[in-house]
């Protein structure tokens, strides 16, 4: 059990030359108001004085305090030519520095605060590491911070009561750490801003210890029994007192041991009943103690935790790949895997199917037989036709001469203003495929792997080079679908299968309106109403009126003579007839066009398009420069990897038999 608190110690050395934070070791927090005794706590602990002291808040940085006990001098020297002194300390920000004089250790600990958070009041999160070895101490970790302060004091800043419980809090909410709270006896235990702080992150009590400090400064006539035995405000893994060195002590420079004595011979008169659970060194064993078996409770899940990160920052490091050595190779590799990717998107046999989106050649199946088809589903043939413009048509292609039957050219000129219409949707499905085509390129980006990320220029060089492809075809397709509209307009097939006989149509039109109209009666309206036309339009001019017969408007509507409504049906049955055979056709060929001119070239000619403009010696070494980024995060992942891999060593070194 003894060796588990120097193993932490080992693995807070490891991490902590890395600056990080990724694993919550256990150690102990010691938490209290501001001059309740904390330093004095620590400093009976070490049997030392090494603590800055003086009023107001001293302690303005957190101190993370090893005690590792070690051999008395003679001892070690028998074994090893080791530090040739009974007492020393070091500090991680001085490397190699060995201080064996205390008073020292007080002057570099002040020095370091003034260098973190300035000369003023102010506090600072960074934290100051010091290992103080010796044969008086019990092995702990313990970690020193700001007292909990009220009011601001010279050049405070205003919220320096907020910023020292955020940084206690960020301390004691470690789950692994154990909260030593520092109560003063001469004052009221349910006013303790420690307990409250502990309290918040802790209300089971399961990881908290109270001190009671300066027993013997309470009033007379009382004391803190009751306190002491728990009945006033029970903690859980137990509440000890303890008799601080006073200023005039200090002053003196009373050695600890004999404040020691004079703390056991005080507590032998006032407490004879808790002598025994009692006073610092009482404190410092049941404080190792604590810790061990606290150790002892998180090792496995911190074995865990490191096994995990481990393996996370493995796949990292993977991932970052290796410094490039053999750049043609690096190119040629990086090349074929982003042309494989890329059609394999199109394919749907890419590795990363996304979940929440349509893409790639789904994307496109979808923009050909939904968008694109439900768009021409959508065209009525007759949209923008009316009986008016369609008799005018029969009119104009007749010329001067009364028209016996309806004739050719006028249904060839109207069928062929609708397939116009066409042309639109089918070019706009052609840009919706090239815009999908454009996206298939940041997919393959973001999913590729970290080799386009390391190399930011190739990358760049990579989308120049495919887009420039894309934008290359985009007008050869355009022109390849203004020619499939073109070639339906270039040659009206009326002798297409599919298309109805216009004999047929012209025998229906006329037999449902011989159903719908009584014989005699239909031809005497027609002549009436033929005859009221003429007269209203072209009747003899009234005596003495001139009429230019050139400056009469056409009349924008009026009604259709039955002869005029069956010509115009059927002309309308015949363009509605031809224009779905078009449609048709033209709905299987835009799809076919797109695909052969613009998707299936790419795919095929994307690696070698390439190749031939990327793979020149020239170029390598410009494109394979790695992004800062990439080079410092790999060589940080490496270092925390290799802290991970010492961890797990250290604590494979625990044996199950150490945990008991």
């Amino acid at each position: 059990m003894e060796t588990l608190i120097p193993t932490i110690n080992r693995l807070q050395e490891v991490f902590l030359t890395l600056g990080a934070e990724i694993i919550q070791l256990p150690q102990i927090v010691v938490v209290g108001s501001q001059s309740s005794g904390k330093s004095s706590v620590l400093e009976s602990l070490v049997g030392r004085d090494f603590l800055p002291r003086g009023s107001g808040i001293v302690t303005r940085r957190p101190l993370v305090l090893q005690l590792v006990n070690v051999p008395p001098l003679q001892e070690r020297l028998k074994i090893e030519n080791g530090v040739k002194a009974e007492e020393w300390g070091t500090f991680l920000h001085c490397k190699n520095q060995i201080f064996t004089d205390f008073q020292e250790i007080r002057q570099e600990i002040e020095a370091e605060t003034e260098r973190g958070s300035g000369d003023n009041k102010g506090i600072s999160p960074e934290p100051i590491y010091l290992k103080i070895f010796s044969p008086k101490v019990l092995n702990l970790t313990l970690v020193d911070l700001p007292g909990i302060t009220k009011v601001p004091v010279g050049d405070q800043p205003k919220d320096i009561e907020a910023q020292v419980q955020e940084m206690i809090l960020s301390f004691i909410s470690n789950p692994n750490c154990l909260i030593l709270a520092v109560s003063p006896a001469n004052s009221d235990l349910a006013t303790s801003d420690a307990l409250k702080l502990a309290r918040e992150v802790d209300a089971d009590g399961r990881r908290t210890l109270l001190v009671v400090s300066k027993l013997d400064l309470m009033d007379a006539g009382t004391d803190a029994l009751e306190v002491l035995l728990g009945r006033v405000i029970p903690v859980r893994l137990g509440i000890i007192g303890v008799v601080n060195r006073s200023q005039h002590d200090i002053n003196t420079q009373k050695s600890l041991e004999d404040s020691m004595k004079d703390e056991q011979a005080f507590l032998q008169r006032h407490y004879p009943s808790l002598v025994s659970r009692a006073g610092s060194r009482y404190l410092a064993k049941t404080l190792s103690r604590l810790l061990m078996h606290h150790i002892r409770d998180c090792l496995p899940d911190l074995k865990t935790r490191v096994t995990v990160l481990s393996a996370q920052y493995q796949a990292r490091l993977n991932s970052y790949g290796q410094p490039v050595e053999d750049h043609s190779a690096t190119l040629l590799q990086i090349v074929t895997k982003f042309a494989s990717d890329y059609c394999n998107t199109i394919e749907g046999t890419a590795r990363h199917i996304q979940t929440s989106e349509l893409c790639g050649g789904a994307r496109i199946c979808y923009i050909f037989h939904e968008t694109f088809g439900r768009t021409l589903q959508s065209i009525d043939p007759l949209a923008g036709l009316t009986d008016l413009d369609i008799l005018t048509a029969i009119r104009n292609a007749t010329g001067p001469r009364p028209a016996l039957f309806v004739p050719e050219v006028s249904f060839e000129l109207l069928v062929k203003r609708q397939i116009k219409r066409l042309e639109e949707p089918s070019l706009r499905c052609v840009e919706l495929v090239h815009e999908e085509l454009q996206r298939i390129i940041q997919q393959c980006s973001s999913f590729s792997t970290q080799e386009l990320l390391r190399f930011p220029k190739l990358h760049d060089s990579i989308v120049e080079v495919v887009t420039g492809l894309l934008r290359k075809r985009l007008p050869i397709t355009n022109e390849m679908v203004h020619h499939l509209v073109a070639i339906e307009l270039a040659y009206i097939n009326t002798k297409h299968p599919d298309f109805t006989d216009a004999a047929q149509v012209s025998a229906s039109v006329n037999s449902q309106q011989a159903e719908a109209l009584d014989g005699g009666k239909r031809w005497k309206n027609e002549k009436v109403t033929e005859e009221k036309a003429a007269a209203a339009g072209f009747g003899s001019p009234s005596k003495g009126q001139a009429i230019n017969l050139l400056d009469t408007a056409v009349p924008v509507s009026r009604k259709l003579s039955s002869r005029e409504q069956r010509d115009c049906e059927v002309i309308q049955r015949l363009i509605k007839s031809y224009f779905l055979i078009v449609r048709k056709s033209i709905q299987d060929s835009v799809p076919k066009t797109v695909m052969h001119f613009l998707v299936n070239y790419v795919k095929e000619h994307l690696q070698s398009e390439l190749v031939g403009q990327l793979y020149k010696q020239p170029l390598l070494q410009e494109l394979l420069i790695e992004s800062q980024d990439t080079a410092q995060q790999r060589t940080e992942v490496a270092q925390m990897l290799e802290a991970l891999k010492k961890a797990n060593n250290i604590i494979s070194e625990i044996r199950e038999t150490h945990l008991w």
